[in-house]
This record gives C-alpha cells, structure tokens and sequence, in this order.
C-alpha cells in the first residue's frame, strides 16, 4: 500500500493511506488543487489530476459518513477542580481552541495559526467568510486569529486543553440543543473544526446595560461538539414553557436559544444597598436549558483584589491576633 502526501501551507504532511486522504477531500480539508505526491510519482500533482482520488475501485468518492459538517471527535474530562479536557483525533481531524488554552499534544499535531473561527478554514469558505468569522470575534472581544490543531498521522492522536481558572467544563453536543448556544464571552475553551462562532446581540436595553455581560454574548452554531467552561459548581436547569428562573447576571454560563433573556431591578432599594446581591438580577423564561455556574469569575477576582495588601485588604498576618495592628510597624 502506497505512502501519500500532502504539501499545506509550505509543509509536506503525511504520510497518509488512500483512504485518509480520500476522507480528506471530502470532509474539504483539502481539494483538487492540493498538491499530493507518493511512490511513483516524478513530481507533486494536484489531486484533481490524480486518478486514484477522483474515484476509489471505480466508485465516486463518497461524503463523510455521518452526514456533518464539523468533525467527530472523541474526548475525556481529566481532574475535579481544575480540569481539562483530552481530545483524541482521527487522521486528518481537527480541533480550534483559543489561544493558549493548550496543555500538550502528541506527536504528528500540526498546529496552526488561522485567522476568523476556524470554521472556513483551508480550502473552504470565502476571503469573506473568514473577514466575518474574525469580525465577530473581534466584537465579542475575542483575538482576530484562533489555533487550530490537525492529526496528520496516522492510528490516532491526542491534544489537550486545560481550564483558565477553578471550575467545569461541560461538553456540549450542538446537535442536541437544535444546532446553537449561547453563552459568555470568555466560557468558550475548544470545539470540533466546523463549528462557528458568532455573535447574539441582546435586543433589550436593560439587557444590554446591566446583564453582566453586555450587549453582545457570544454564539456557537453547528453540528459538532464544542467545550465550555465555567466556574464553581455548574447547574443545569431544564426550563417548561412559561417556566421563570430568576439567577444573580454573573452565574449565568449559556442557554439555548429558545430561552428568552431579561434584566428585571431588585424592587427594594434596602435590600440592594443593604442585601449585598446588586441592583439587578436575570430573569429566564423557557422553554429551553440553561447552565450556572456557582462561582462566576469576576466574584473571584474581586474577592481576590479585596483581600490583597494594595487594596487595603487583609495581607500575610490576616489571621493573626493582632491583624491588621501589626502592620503599623512594618513601616
């Protein structure tokens, strides 16, 4: 059985069986025009030109088998508190996360710097596609460029991804919550290449001003699986139609798209000064799903900065007897 190569972004990668490289072109991850070469050949050929890729044994060749658009990955959630997520990949298979959320990978990933969601990476999707797909990364304040990695090995391969900060990750299969997601700007952690990442825009003011996270929160649509993390203990909540949950705006993580999303004031000027739980809260009405998270990360970062020597807070001798006293005379 002959050896195959493919040369991609000024690098050969393989080698490859027939069929990987068969399953290849039809997934789009390459093309007719993508150079390949194996034993036999005198020189690089596009694949169009080559016999052997346009049929298998006198047969077409055929779609993905399982009819998607993003790829099928296979994973494992490692750890309790601080976790991360295992991704085992098929040859050829890929998977986009953001920056700097990779923890290691095996030998034979490729890693590659592409610019918008991933989704209309390689040879698929237009220059405008990808300007888009970076445009409402850069509005939901995410970076214009994502990492994608690809197995170009063969057998099977492993990348991993680990949580930014104490919590869950919740794998979420797109399929199952009518192809979209909606959650905060920074709980994405990686997902199948194929899924896209957009923006939703929250149509109501009140919304918009006081939710927590802004005007805009972030998308996720298509058929493949993606990872998501939040912080805590993570809640999910099945909502019946007309069904209404009320939650502090920083515990919400994502919903589904049938939820209809509100800001409701508190009601009582005491109990906001003096109840310590804000102004506002969310207000959720199904039907649809929703996740929480019992530890948002900005509650964090505040008890974090309240307790920190810079902001007046409580320092190394915290739990001493005499306190704050002994600071005097540190000076």
């Amino acid at each position: 059985m002959s050896n195959w190569f493919v040369a991609a972004d000024g690098k050969s990668l393989g080698p490859f069986t027939l069929q990987q490289l068969l399953g290849g072109l039809a997934s789009g991850q390459y093309n007719e025009a993508t150079l390949v070469w194996r034993d036999g050949f005198a020189d690089w050929q596009p694949a169009g030109k080559v016999a052997e890729l346009r049929t298998a044994q006198g047969a077409p060749v055929p779609p993905p088998v399982s009819g998607k658009e993003a790829h099928e990955i296979d994973y494992t959630i490692f750890g309790n508190e601080m976790q991360f997520v295992e991704i085992e990949l098929d040859p050829l298979e890929s998977v986009v996360s953001e920056a700097g959320a990779m923890m290691y990978m095996h030998d034979q990933v490729a890693m590659e710097t592409v610019f918008g969601d991933g989704s209309h990476s390689g040879s698929s999707g237009s220059f405008l596609d990808k300007m888009l797909g970076a445009g409402k990364r850069l509005i939901t304040g995410e970076g214009l460029f994502i990492t994608m990695f690809t197995f170009t090995g063969s057998g099977k391969g492993k990348v991993a991804f680990a949580a930014p900060y104490p919590g869950k990750i919740i794998p979420l299969e797109l399929t199952k919550y009518n192809g979209r997601i909606v959650c905060q700007k920074d709980a994405f952690l990686c997902a199948a290449k194929g899924v896209s990442m957009g923006i939703a825009f929250q149509k109501k003011i009140g919304v918009a001003m006081f939710g927590g996270e802004g005007f805009i929160m972030q998308q996720l649509d298509g058929d493949g699986l993606v990872f998501v993390h939040a912080g805590g203990t993570i809640v999910e909540k099945e909502l019946a139609a007309g069904e209404l949950l009320r939650v502090d705006t920083g515990c919400l993580v994502a919903l589904t798209g049938s939820v209809e999303y509100d800001i409701e004031f508190v009601g009582n000027i005491k109990s906001a000064i003096f109840g310590g739980e804000g102004f506002f809260f969310a207000t959720l009405r199904g039907p649809g799903h929703v996740w929480l998270q019992s530890l948002p990360f900005s509650r964090l970062a505040g008890r974090i900065w309240e307790a920190a020597p810079q902001a007046g807070g409580g320092g190394k001798d915290e739990g001493s007897v005499l306190g704050g006293l002994a600071n005097i005379f540190e000076r």
